[in-house]
């Protein structure tokens, strides 16, 4: 029997994940379909226990559920418990499994398909929501000198420092605070490229050499991407790569084989 599996968010119709897991399941010979759900606003448990009732197998959340899926897990890998937030959930019998695989994307889009090397490096993360908590764990785990998490309201962005200081050098401050400090590697998890805005960045803030990511993809440059290339980021890049590499965490956790992500990179690439 074909295993479902699914993306659930609001607005979904965007989503390339049901296009990833596709390509992944081709590879590795999974029997298995994947599609989209759009889910209520005020009606998300309901529709997962709907899907779980119809014989899903696990999902994918995205905005604005990672919240409620974190509460609807009945337990949580130590990731997603660091993050307060849950991506993918992976359902057997009555188990419901949440995972938080944001980070583990992040970093390897990062080190193995951008080529950045995090040890060593000064790290700044732009927002304190839900996005930003879910990748500071893992930064702080791959060695970074330092990690500035800056946010409009400063006190979000040190209460997130606070909770992560054990693991590492975390600081979180307001944007005001950043001027004349420079980073070499600047991490956007605002939504403000959706707005098509930036965040409020002093001048100066990019090291020579330095990498600009925004976690947000799209079919061209976001207004974050193009204000770092004008502010001397030698490197710019979206969050596609994320997206391929945390669905790769989310396809091992539920098949138990890791696809090679390379290929389905290269494929989106060249259709965008």
């Amino acid at each position: 029997m074909t295993d479902r599996y699914a993306v659930i968010g609001n607005p979904i119709a965007h989503s390339k994940s049901p296009e990833i897991h596709a390509a992944f399941a081709r590879q590795t010979g999974q029997d298995m379909r994947y599609e989209r759900i759009l889910g209520p606003l005020d009606g998300f448990a309901a529709a997962v226990d709907a899907f779980r009732a119809a014989g899903g197998k696990g999902l994918n959340v995205t905005l604005p559920f990672k919240v409620e899926a974190f509460a609807y897990a009945g337990e949580r890998t130590a990731r997603a418990e660091a993050a307060g937030a849950v991506n993918t959930l992976k359902f057997d019998g009555d188990r419901v499994l949440g995972d938080n695989t944001d980070g583990a994307g992040l970093v390897r889009d990062l080190e193995v398909n951008l080529g950045v090397a995090l040890e060593g490096r000064r790290v700044l993360l732009l927002g304190a929501g839900g996005a930003a908590q879910g990748v500071v764990l893992p930064l702080l785990l791959h060695g970074v000198r330092q990690l500035a998490i800056a946010n409009r309201t400063a006190s979000k962005a040190v209460a997130v420092a606070d909770r992560f200081a054990v693991h590492g050098p975390v600081r979180g401050c307001g944007f005001d605070a950043l001027s004349g400090q420079q980073f070499d590697v600047v991490i956007n998890a605002t939504s403000a490229s959706i707005a098509g805005d930036t965040p409020p960045l002093p001048a100066g803030i990019y090291a020579a050499g330095a990498t600009a990511y925004d976690m947000m993809y799209g079919r061209e440059a976001t207004p974050f991407m193009r204000q770092a290339r004008e502010r001397g980021a030698k490197r710019v890049s979206d969050g596609l790569g994320m997206l391929v590499e945390q669905a790769a965490e989310s396809f091992l956790l539920w098949r138990g084989v890791r696809p090679d992500t390379a290929t389905v990179l290269r494929t989106l690439r060249q259709a965008a």
